[in-house]
């Protein structure tokens, strides 16, 4: 049974820092490109983020690029999000999320989020005050 648990959000102010991590298990995790997507309050769901399945490949979301770094460690199956420069607009409900198939990523990824993926954590909270 595959599950994803993010966890290291949190309350943090404007210009501070936050690192989200996200375990996997239930799957071959270092065949699968992973992704960070958030829900801001009262918004739709939006990509953040995303990495092959060695993480040499990198993807980001304009609003996010140059803050925020994305990176994986296969050997201990987590998902990693360095999160510096906060902004209030980062403030949202953060999910990891496995792509539905190994060895396969497309742009793609970044909008038809549901039919993309196939197994969402529960989310962890980030709220940066101003």
């Amino acid at each position: 049974q595959v599950q994803l648990v993010e966890s290291g959000g949190g309350l943090a102010q404007s210009g501070g820092s936050l690192r989200l991590s996200c375990v996997a298990s239930g799957f071959t995790f270092d065949d699968y490109a992973m992704n960070w997507i958030r829900r801001p309050p009262g918004k739709e769901l939006e990509w953040v983020s995303g990495t092959g399945t060695d993480g040499s490949t990198t993807y980001y979301a304009d609003s996010v690029q140059g803050r925020f770094t994305i990176s994986r460690d296969n050997a201990k199956n987590t998902l990693y999000l360095q999160m510096d420069g906060l902004k209030p607009e980062d403030t949202g409900l953060y999910y990891c999320a496995k792509v539905r198939w190994p060895h396969h990523w497309s742009s793609a990824a970044q909008t038809n989020l549901q039919h993309y993926h196939d197994s969402w954590g529960q989310g962890t909270q980030v709220t940066v005050s101003s």
